[in-house]
């Protein structure tokens, strides 16, 4: 079917056209008339098979012809970057379109300017919470990668969140995108849609076991491959040598690093070194060299790179770029890269079907090896794909011929029948007005996709509890069976954090008493479920409990009496030592060895925990309004690095801690000593150079700094806290797929 025969608002086919688009797939044949015709769908075709284009069709219908408004969910905020990119192409139609993934404590009024708004489900859950009113003008929802309600982190977000739009408007037209799954029609039953499922694909996927130099496919084909001395290398030598680049996908982070290293020297035999530019800028993260970096940058410059969750955002935007523009031949990753952005190869080799967790080596599920499988073939790029599983024997081929490649992938369910997952949930939709009563909460409980699936037996013992846990600590009152939310609780389900992560902050201001140490306030930070504890190594017992006996009078929450709850307390006090080791200026290098991280790792910690101090103070504002002096000036501490003495240089645009350190040892120890230095000797100082010398100057004498008599963090907090909001916590819960 082509384009143009579709009943589309005028221009829409000219803009796909501009793109190279003008005829639909099979699938897409199938599914568009019932978008365009407004009906509720539920897609589920394999990854690359341009499911994202049926719902900017329905999107453009609604926004150019009815007027209506569009919220695209999306699970990742790299998707939601993409998606964004993808439907500003259609603004010169007079559509407007923006993304929002952060800004969790806000209603976000601006975005009843927009006609297509592209968020992470956590922002829609917001958005939802503080009741935005332009949220009743949305006429169409889009789920993209809907398969992900069987992740235990952000599943029920997605869920609730569309349960709640499902019930504010049943006339509101749902597009469900997913990946190819076995019960793909039961999630069209739930929410009452068309169920268009295909296994095609544009660009044909051959998916096989190599073995003994040789691959075997399912289609009872085989290929030879050219003898090396690591397999690896060999698999991926023969692709690029073909015009093709690969994706090998291992199960650690360690992995990625120790295999894109092996592969780095032997690159030299398929392109000539040094064919990327902008190695070395990789090398620095906020200002400061890394370990990593380094090892980024060196197997870079060969054309291979390796892709994990303990990359800065900037390093793995890099890798990402640099491989569509195929001068990174291979990436070596983790399954994050799988369900992320689409970032496709000629050949997908998997190493491993196995990942460590909850103490033991577990099979990784059928549906996570075919979204790696799937990542093979890059349409109008590649003639085919193939996906390689590697075995070592005999029978081993055979297992991962039949238990993989020719299985099909697993059922997904709801994961939001636990007490911890309800807690949020239950408290926001009270807050909200949803529910107001424990009977209107269970008919809405009722409504969702873990009901659909089971009984409302489980779920309502556990919403019980949840409600009892929610009234002991003062979040909700119930007065003749009307159930509402206290300031406590609706403050709570604002700020986007778990009811236990607050019931943990108050108990620790209520503690907290005038000229106590900040140590006491981070910590607390760090005991909260929303903050993902380091693992307490064997060689870490002796110094955390040696910081334990130190530092026991800072601490507002007390060691437990429960030895099995001891191990935890240890693994909390030693992540509040890395945040605590971070605004003390420890060298970031120093600090990722020493615990074990990567420049991401290291990004998250410190995001999550600004977002957490930031939540802090604002209960401070209902349990101890003097802790908020202090908790403010940590929330830029942590944001920036930084002493106290630093505060008033880290102000300045391109002066983070390793600048702002290097001018205050070299007599720079403000803005006001900026104003008076000669612009040579600016320069001269390490890490600052001519053209941000220059910049600085231009700065100081533009008066859009501090007003005079401001102290330093003064000048800063009003600033910081907007910035904090704006951003929200950054992917706080690292679950499943996501966790590598």
């Amino acid at each position: 079917m082509k384009i143009s025969e579709l009943d589309l608002p005028e221009g829409v086919a000219e803009v796909l056209a501009e793109e190279g688009i003008t005829e639909l797939y099979p699938p897409q044949a199938k599914a568009a008339p019932l978008a365009i015709d407004g009906r509720n769908l539920m897609l589920a075709i394999p990854t690359a098979s341009g499911k994202s284009l049926i719902a900017y069709l329905a999107a453009l219908k609604h926004v150019l012809e009815r007027g209506g408004k569009v919220l695209y969910i999306v699970p990742l905020r790299a998707l939601a970057t993409e998606k964004y990119e993808d439907l500003k192409k259609f603004e010169k139609l007079g559509v407007k379109v923006d993304m929002s993934s952060g800004d969790l404590d806000s209603p976000d009024p601006q975005l009843e300017n927009f006609d297509i708004i592209v968020a992470t489900s956590e922002k829609a859950d917001s958005l939802l919470r503080h009741q935005s009113n332009w949220l009743s003008h949305i006429s169409l929802v889009v789920a993209d990668e809907v398969h992900l309600l069987h992740d235990p982190g952000r599943g029920p977000t997605l869920e609730v969140t569309l349960a709640k739009f499902r019930k504010f408007n049943p006339e509101l037209q749902i597009i469900a995108l997913s990946a190819t799954i076995k019960n793909s029609k039961e999630v069209a039953d739930w929410l009452n849609a068309e169920h268009v499922s295909s296994t095609w694909r544009p660009t044909p996927l051959k998916e096989g076991v190599f073995l003994d130099g040789t691959v075997y496919f399912t289609d009872n084909s085989k290929r030879p491959i050219p003898k090396e001395k690591d397999v690896i290398w060999g698999l991926v030598k023969d692709s690029i040598l073909e015009g093709g680049q690969c994706l090998v996908f291992v199960n650690t982070r360690k992995s990625t690093e120790t295999l894109a290293t092996k592969l780095a020297p032997l690159m030299k035999e398929v392109m000539p070194e040094g064919a990327v530019e902008g190695a070395d800028r990789i090398i620095e993260d906020q200002g400061e060299p890394t370990t990593v970096g380094k090892r980024l940058s060196a197997c870079v410059k060969r054309g291979v790179a390796f892709h994990n969750a303990g990359l800065s955002n900037e390093q793995r935007r890099f890798v990402e770029t640099n491989f569509k523009k195929g001068t990174i031949k291979c990436i070596v990753a983790t399954p994050t890269l799988a369900a992320g952005i689409n970032l496709p190869a000629r050949r997908v080799v998997i190493r491993d079907v196995h990942r460590y967790e909850n103490g033991g080596n577990v099979s990784i599920p059928v549906l996570e090896i075919k979204q790696m499988c799937g990542r093979a073939g890059r349409p109008r790029y590649d003639p085919y794909g193939e996906a390689i599983l590697l075995a070592r024997e005999e029978e081993e081929k055979f297992f991962l011929m039949d238990n993989y490649l020719l299985s099909e992938p697993e059922e997904i369910y709801s994961k939001l029948g636990s007490e911890p997952v309800l807690r949020s949930h239950v408290l926001a939709t009270i807050a909200t007005g949803t529910a107001s009563s424990r009977d209107s909460l269970m008919d809405f409980m009722n409504s969702t996709f873990f009901a659909h699936q089971t009984t409302m037996v489980g779920l309502e013992d556990a919403t019980d509890n949840v409600l009892e846990f929610l009234e002991k600590e003062g979040m909700i009152r119930t007065e003749e069976h009307r159930i509402q939310a206290t300031f406590f609780g609706r403050r709570v389900s604002d700020l986007y954090i778990d009811p236990l992560t607050a019931v943990k902050l108050r108990d620790a201001l209520r503690e907290f008493r005038p000229g106590s140490s900040y140590f006491g306030l981070l910590h607390a930070v760090c005991s909260s479920p929303d903050m993902m504890t380091m693992y307490l190594k064997r060689s870490d017992y002796e110094w955390v409990e040696q910081v334990l006996v130190t530092r026991e009078e800072d601490l507002l929450l007390k060691p437990p009496e429960d030895l099995d709850q001891y191990e935890f307390y240890l693994a909390e006090l030693k992540t509040a030592c890395s945040l605590d080791d971070w605004v003390q200026e420890m060298e970031e290098d120093e600090l990722l060895k020493k615990f074990g991280l990567g420049p991401g790792d290291l990004r998250n910690k410190v995001e999550v925990g600004e977002w957490l101090v930031y939540s802090m103070r604002e209960l401070a504002n209902i349990f101890n309004k003097d802790a908020y002096p202090v908790l403010t000036e940590l929330m830029i501490r942590i944001r920036y690095g930084v002493r106290p003495d630093l505060l008033d240089l880290v102000r300045l645009r391109g002066v983070g801690r390793a600048r702002a350190r290097s001018l205050h040892n070299h007599g720079v120890r403000g803005v006001e000593a900026l104003r008076d230095i000669d612009l040579t000797r600016l320069a001269r100082i390490p890490k600052i150079g001519d053209s941000l010398a220059k910049n600085l100057k231009e700065q100081v004498t533009s008066g859009k700094l501090a007003r005079k008599g401001e102290t330093p963090a003064e000048s800063v907090v009003v600033e910081v806290s907007r910035e904090i909001k704006a951003e929200g916590p950054k992917d706080r819960k690292q679950k499943s797929l996501l966790d590598f």
